[in-house]
């Protein structure tokens, strides 16, 4: 059956078929699926109101608009589906163990640790590890995520295990998300004293929707107010009943900072493997995994943490990541070793890519380089055309300085940079989620990883855009670019701090930031009495200079006598002055204060707004 004719053209009826499409697909891709014009398909869309050219990526709304116009269902596949089909199409089948069952080995158990902020995550790998991770952790939150991994002695046999150590703050939610998806145990640290708190919800939901046993780390046993029975009674609300109440989870209580009883939570999680858990794996397919970090060194290039799931990853392997590929110069283990070869459950930081790819990524071992390559731009131009597709996020930027309220701005532009992947899209994911009205857009232009450069100066010119640079900065020429041209560069090391920063300026409420200038002092060199102004100090200027209504300090034999004194009156001779320099005298009254010697010296500064760094 056929639809009326747009300009003489006749289009297809679909009568409830199904059309699979990518996000971001373009009128083209719809038409190559229904066997139409696209150049129909484009005069449909206008006849609807919509302006969309045939190669233009659309979002989802527009697709569907135009499949119930046409009579079908639409049906957007999603990105693991999609990427599913594309290596399906290299002859890849990605997720299942290749070969018999006797070919299967048995791996170490993949454990994450999860929980609310400080309630001592790191410590407890910390305490694991016996090394000190969490002293560089900036404002004492993870702000990565780590793979680690470590030997336990149980029933006198030594069992590897891998921790996976990823962020408590709510911004984190995906990085969580995706640590739970990648693990086949979950660590829940609760914290003694604290008990269930917002992110050890979020935490166990996460855990519960992967599907993975949880053990419970009761924490800070050794705190004031611990209260460990509390905490079981607390998670039994949730579905976690420990096994001295009838239940199946096992909780030992711990004290990370003392090491106490860190052997028997590993025992717990190797039985708790052992009696829920079949952990085999191929080791002699090629290898597949998942990246769990990535950033840019400066003198290595693009490096990546992976966490090996299947095969064995070995040094001079070619490999597709995400959108990037490249052939495996090097691997280290997670004390900086180099590694030949990586078994399942092993994670490496690997060099050699030819980009950094997302936190998240899958990675696939292939026969050549060439395969690889294709394989990664394919990914890419589905990524694009994604991106492409995404309507800009609506936020109110209720007064962001005046431009705003006068209609001067409509949207606020951002280019996010970070030094790993993950936490580039923790930040912007925190950032288009912020829900402060409809009034202004606001729009991640670029995001990535490594320094600011020149070229996100450029861009940040050409569409007034502001920077922000999570542990990275501006280098060299980036920097006085940036300098010479006014565009606004902000510097954050905690992503909450950044978070509610940006929120805040966008709500106009961003208080500005002052500083102390010092002007001058100048030496009180007699004291005359008025009884109309006080006392007043006949003063030389011995540095700088002193201004009216400048803020002064009175300092007598080197010590500070009183300070937020202002400078009210000013004179030289008879006349009003608004600045004496160096070197001239001058008549200085200093309000209602009165209590001035000779020798006393009188200090001015001023508070200047100060950029934000």
């Amino acid at each position: 059956m056929q639809a009326p004719s747009v300009g003489g053209v006749m289009l297809p009826r679909g009568n409830g078929a199904t059309v699979r499409l990518s996000r971001g697909a373009s009128l083209m891709d719809f038409a190559e699926k229904i066997n139409a014009n696209p150049a129909a398909l484009v005069s449909v869309m206008f006849n609807l109101g919509e302006m969309v050219t045939a190669t233009q990526s659309v979002s989802d709304a527009t697709l569907e608009m135009l499949a119930q116009e046409m009579g079908f269902i639409l049906e957007i596949v999603s990105r693991d589906d999609e990427d599913r089909e594309l290596l399906e199409s290299f002859d890849i089948d990605f997720g299942a163990d290749e070969g018999d069952e006797d070919e299967l080995m048995p791996r170490p158990p993949v454990v994450t640790v999860m929980g609310h902020v400080d309630h001592g995550k790191t410590r407890l790998l910390d305490a694991i590890r016996k090394t000190n991770v969490v002293a560089g952790e900036a404002g004492g939150i993870t702000q990565h995520i780590g793979a680690y991994q470590v030997t336990a002695t149980v029933n006198d046999e030594e069992r590897p295990i891998t921790f996976l150590d990823t962020p408590g703050h709510e911004a984190f939610s995906a990085m969580r998300a995706r640590g739970a998806k990648s693990t086949d145990i979950a660590i829940l640290v609760v914290a003694a004293n604290d008990g269930v708190m917002p992110q050890t919800v979020e935490a166990l939901n996460h855990a519960k929707a992967a599907g993975v046993p949880i053990v419970v780390a009761v924490n800070k046993i050794d705190t004031e107010g611990a209260d460990p029975v509390k905490v079981r009674g607390q998670l039994t609300e949730f579905g976690l009943v420990a096994e001295e109440y009838g239940g199946d989870t096992m909780f030992v209580d711990i004290s990370a900072r003392q090491g106490l009883n860190i052997d028997q939570l590993l025992e717990a999680v190797v039985l708790t493997a052992d009696a829920s858990l079949n952990l085999v794996a191929n080791p002699e397919q090629d290898a597949q995994g998942i990246a769990i970090e990535a950033h840019l060194d400066k003198g290595r290039g693009a490096m990546a943490t992976v966490l090996v799931q299947r095969g064995t990853l070995r040094v001079g392997d070619s490999i597709a990541v995400g959108d990037a590929h490249g052939r495996v110069r090097a691997m280290l283990d997670e004390n900086g070793n180099n590694v030949a070869e990586a078994g399942p459950s092993r994670p490496v930081l690997l060099l050699g890519l030819t980009s950094v790819p997302r936190a998240g990524d899958s990675f696939i071992v292939v026969d050549d380089d060439r395969t690889a390559r294709q394989i990664a731009e394919k990914r890419s131009a589905r990524d694009r055309n994604a991106m492409f597709a995404k309507r800009p996020m609506r936020v109110s930027l209720e007064n962001l300085d005046q431009a705003i309220a006068a209609g001067d701005i409509q949207q606020l532009n951002l280019i996010v940079k970070g030094d790993v992947s993950g936490s580039v899209e923790a930040l912007e994911d925190a950032l288009v989620k912020l829900d402060v009205g409809n009034e202004v857009e606001l729009r991640i232009l670029h995001r990535g990883v490594g320094a600011i450069t020149e070229s996100d100066v450029d861009l940040a010119m050409g569409s007034d855009a502001i920077i922000i640079g999570f542990n990275v900065r501006a280098e060299g020429r980036a920097r006085t670019a940036a300098d010479k041209e006014g565009v606004d560069v902000r510097y954050y090391s905690v992503i909450y701090q950044a978070i509610e920063e940006i929120e805040a300026a966008l709500k106009g409420l961003l208080k500005p930031e002052y500083e102390e200038v010092r002007l001058g002092s100048a030496e009180i060199r007699e004291v005359f009495r008025s009884s109309k102004f006080g006392n007043i100090a006949g003063v030389i200027v011995r540095e700088g200079l002193l201004r009216r209504n400048a803020k002064a300090r009175l300092i007598r034999d080197g010590k500070l006598i009183t300070e937020s004194l202002t400078i009210e009156g000013l004179r030289r001779f008879k006349d009003d002055a608004t600045e004496v320099r160096e070197g001239f005298e001058a008549g200085v009254t200093l309000g209602s204060f009165n209590d001035i010697k000779v020798d006393d010296v009188i200090e001015t500064y001023e508070m200047r707004e100060k950029p934000r760094a």
